[in-house]
């Protein structure tokens, strides 16, 4: 089966009078979750902090029963590249919440997660 040929555009002549897409800038495509926005932790300051692992068990944990209460998704955690604040001792977190507000979160320990977990979710 052959392509369908395209209609000439006016005043154009050639090779580029068939390829009308490609006159046209681009523009960005818009893309929106279909659940709860992610939650963002940096991978490198999980691996430089005492316990990493646990800490991000307690936030994904802290996350789900906040969900489940408010009934919506759990959000995903989504481990990222450096945001380039590289804290001491903390973690580097974000959520589309917080972002939207121009604010980051950091995290120090599990302990922290309830808390931690309430500002990602744009609650507090």
């Amino acid at each position: 089966m052959s392509p369908t040929p395209r209609p000439a555009v006016a005043g154009i002549r050639g090779p580029a009078a068939y390829i009308p897409i490609m006159l046209l800038p681009p523009s960005p495509i818009v893309a929106r979750p279909r659940g709860t926005p992610p939650v963002l932790i940096c991978r490198k300051c999980l691996s430089r902090v005492d316990d990493g692992k646990a800490l991000k068990q307690a936030l994904k944990s802290e996350l789900k029963q906040r969900s489940q209460s408010r009934g919506v998704k759990r959000p995903r955690v989504v481990m990222t590249g450096c945001f380039g604040i590289c804290p001491k001792r903390a973690v580097v977190t974000a959520s589309a919440a917080t972002l939207g507000r121009g604010e980051y979160v950091l995290v120090k320990d599990a302990g922290q997660a309830e808390e931690a977990a309430g500002v990602l979710m744009g609650e507090g």
